[in-house]
This record gives structure tokens, C-alpha cells and sequence, in this order.
């Protein structure tokens, strides 16, 4: 079966990659540890995002079912990506995309639908990174001047800092270098708001728990909730990070996926529940704004953050710039020809110049969250994944199996439905509180 691809405007040819055939790709397929991913990993789930989870997650569900739902999901995301980590070869093929691996098994019209899913839940997510590095550059700033720039200024400056970035680091795999220091930065402003927020928790003798808002209110904001801890655990592009690493392939995703769901989660989990306890149910969407400390520990926590944020936000967006570099590059020549460098240069200016209009025009940053957490990756992270076992397994699996996949896709899918339904009117919401090019 040939397999259906955009790249190229045709399909893919099958190359060798030892004894395991994988379709033709401008980045490097096979090279890393299973360290080097599990570092990957847990710097990239660490990032900046993590400093608005106190408010997206916590303060719509309250203390029960905000810890309840933070176990659930998180058990359940780390089951379906294991899952889905046994899918990454299958037979003598080895698929490096996601949309790669549904089009072999179910068709042409799961390539296409996969393919809009990952590059929305991408695209939303780099938009996201951008939004939350011009945040943190205007919260330099503000600590030094009175009247800061507009939002707007801050989110240009970090997207083009982004740019340079991808131009230069163009693959998963050229991430390695820079690992190191990003786990120190994640090291340092985490480190850095935990003292604060604890500091602050202490003092703070006026805490408010209580939810906000009507019973329908509540129980909208609370399935938003659940989308943003499931992008706090899950990215929708497995297969696309497996496919950098060495064999056993399954078997080392898996030692790499056990650091996130361990030394990860307990990081960003960790920040997210003691940023609510210090600061209650009005717990700003980006933490820093809320810390009393001195200015040097404001400016700290906020350039770190911006400064990891430049390398985490490359993980998540590599599966766009492989697609990208495999349509337009020259595959029969490295990275840095002279031919790859400037079209390199042209294709990734016009992604982050869209993607910087569009932050700066909607700079909404709960939405971006919300939206592509509920509409994108409960698909991605539940329904595919058990879609894949039922197809590959067939008759060979047990009746209770069966049933347990097919509970999961017809759970999800309800999950989906609802929590878009929920994101959208929260995109609703903020569009008659805000204006475009808000400065907020």
C-alpha cells in the first residue's frame, strides 16, 4: 500500500532506515537516546505555558475535582501515548508521522483529517509560546518603566527571536545540544516561583477557593479545564517525536514517555497546584503577575521563562517545519546547502510572520489553550490511538478489549464535542471584553 502524503504534492517514497522502511524526510529519523527524548520532553512540557496553568486548570474545578481530574487525565494521556508508542512500526514500516500511520490504516480522508488536527493544535500552539514570551518580555519591562510598550511589540520581538531559532536549529534531533541548557533555565524559574508562591501562600491569609460564576457557567469552565490539563500532558505528536529515536523504537519511546509522566509531571503539576493555593480562585493567568518579590526575582522568573520558552516551543512546532523543509528543500542535499539555507530562511519567515499577525491581532491566551486542547487532542490523544488497536488487533483482541477501545472513542469523542463547545463560548466571552490588538 503506498502511503498518501501532502509532502511534495505527492506521495512519499519508501526509504531504507536500517532494516525498517519510513517515508523520505528533510529531518533526521533514528539518531537520539531515549534520554535525549525524555529531556526533550520534560524541559518542553516545563515551559512557559506552565506559568497560566494555576488558572486554566485549578481555579475553574476547585480543590477536589481539580486534583481528581489532574490524576485522571494524566494517567489516562500517559496510557493512550503508550499506547500509541507500540503503533510506531508496524510490519516492516515505520511511520514518523501521525497522519503517515492513519492513512495506511483507515484511507486518504484520515491522512487529511489527521493533517488539519496536528497542524491546528501546532499552529495554536505556537501562537500560544508567542503570546506567552511577549508576556513575560513586557513583564521585564514593566518592572523597569512606568509605561511599558504595547503587548504587541513584545509579541514581534519574541517571534522573531523564535525565528533565528528554528532557522538555525532546524530539527528535533539539533535540539540536543541546547538541552542542557534548557533544563537549567526550567530548573532556575521554576525553583525561583516556587519560593515566591510559597512565600506568598504563607502570608496570604485571604484565600478564596470559591468557584466564579453560574451553575452553567461553572460547569462550561470546568470541561475547559479538563482540555487545559490535557495540553498540559499531552501534545498530539508522538509518532513525529518517536520517529528521532533509535530501536527498539517502542520500547525506548516508552523509558522516554515514563521520565515526562514522572520527573515532568511532578514539576508542572507541582507549580500549577501551589500557584492556586497561594493565591486562590482569582489566580492571575500568567503567575508572575501575581508575586510580591523583589524585582530582581520578578525579572528572573520572567527572562528564564522567555529564554526556555525559545527551545521548548521548537518541539512543538518541528512536525510543521518538517513538513515544510521536506516539501521545499532539496532531500539529496544537507540542511545547510547553500539552497536549503535560503528557502529555509523564506519558508520559516512567512510561518512566524502569519503566526506573530495572529497573536498579536487575538491575544487571548486562555483561549489558545482551551480551543486546541478540547477540539484537537482529545481525537489525537484517545480516539485515534484505540482506533489503531481495534484495526491492527481485529479478531485477535478479547471481547472485553474491544469494548474497553471502544468505550474510549465514544467517551472522547462526547469529551471533545463538549469541551469545544465550552472553549468556543469562552472565545465568545472574551471577544466582547476585548478589541483587536488588545494591549492585555
Amino acid at each position: 500500500m503506498e502511503v498518501p502524503s501532502l509532502e511534495g504534492g505527492r506521495s512519499v517514497h519508501m526509504q531504507k532506515q536500517n532494516e525498517y522502511s519510513s517515508a523520505a524526510s528533510a529531518h533526521i529519523v533514528d539518531k537520539d537516546s531515549w534520554q535525549q527524548v525524555g529531556l526533550l520532553l520534560v524541559t518542553s512540557f516545563n515551559c512557559a505555558y506552565v506559568l497560566s496553568f494555576s488558572n486554566l486548570m485549578l481555579a475553574p474545578l476547585g480543590w477536589y475535582w481539580g486534583l481528581t481530574c489532574l490524576i485522571i487525565v494524566a494517567a489516562f494521556a500517559a496510557y493512550a501515548n503508550w499506547l500509541l508508542a507500540g503503533f510506531h512500526v508496524i510490519g516492516d514500516r515505520r511511520f514518523i508521522r501521525y497522519r503517515d500511520l492513519m492513512g495506511y490504516l483507515f484511507g486518504k480522508r484520515m491522512y487529511y483529517v489527521t493533517w488539519f488536527l496536528q497542524f491546528a493544535t501546532l499552529l495554536l500552539g505556537s501562537m500560544g509560546f508567542i503570546l506567552l514570551g511577549g508576556r513575560a518580555l513586557k513583564e521585564i519591562n514593566s518592572e523597569f518603566s512606568d509605561s511599558p510598550m504595547r503587548l504587541q511589540v513584545y509579541i514581534v520581538a519574541t517571534g522573531v527571536v523564535y525565528l533565528v531559532f528554528a532557522y538555525f536549529v532546524p530539527t528535533i534531533s539539533s535540539m540536543r545540544n541546547w538541552l542542557i541548557s534548557s533544563a537549567i533555565l526550567t530548573v532556575i524559574y521554576d525553583a525561583a516561583i516556587l519560593a515566591i508562591v510559597i512565600k506568598d501562600g504563607n502570608t496570604n491569609k485571604a484565600k478564596d477557593y470559591n468557584i466564579a460564576g453560574n451553575k452553567a457557567e461553572k460547569a462550561l469552565n470546568a470541561f475547559g479545564a479538563m482540555a487545559a490539563i490535557l495540553v498540559c500532558n499531552t501534545s498530539g505528536i508522538l509518532p513525529e517525536i518517536q520517529s528521532t529515536v533509535r530501536k527498539p523504537v517502542a520500547a525506548n519511546m516508552r523509558k522516554a514517555l515514563v521520565m515526562q509522566y514522572t520527573i515532568g509531571l511532578a514539576i508542572y503539576y507541582g507549580i500549577s497546584v501551589a500557584g492556586y493555593w497561594a493565591y486562590g480562585a482569582s489566580v492571575s493567568e500568567y503567575l508572575p503577575e501575581e508575586l510580591s518579590g523583589p524585582t530582581w526575582a520578578k525579572v528572573l522568573i520572567n527572562s528564564t521563562a522567555f529564554l526556555q520558552s525559545i527551545m521548548s516551543q521548537h518541539m512543538f512546532v518541528a512536525p510543521i517545519h518538517e513538513a515544510l523543509d521536506t516539501k521545499f528543500q532539496r532531500l539529496n542535499e544537507g540542511m545547510f546547502s547553500k539552497y536549503n539555507l535560503i528557502c529555509r530562511f523564506f519558508v520559516r519567515s512567512i510561518f512566524f510572520g502569519l503566526n506573530i499577525l495572529v497573536t498579536a491581532l487575538f491575544p487571548f491566551m486562555g483561549d489558545f489553550v482551551n480551543l486546541f486542547g478540547s477540539f484537537t487532542l482529545f481525537p489525537l490523544t484517545f480516539v485515534f490511538p484505540s482506533m489503531i488497536f481495534l484495526k491492527i488487533k481485529g479478531n485477535a483482541a478479547r471481547t472485553e478489549q474491544k469494548l474497553w477501545h471502544m468505550a474510549i472513542i465514544v467517551f472522547s469523542s462526547l469529551m471533545s464535542i463538549i469541551t469545544t463547545a465550552a472553549a468556543v463560548r469562552l472565545i465568545i466571552s472574551n471577544t466582547k471584553m476585548y478589541h483587536f490588538f488588545a494591549d492585555t
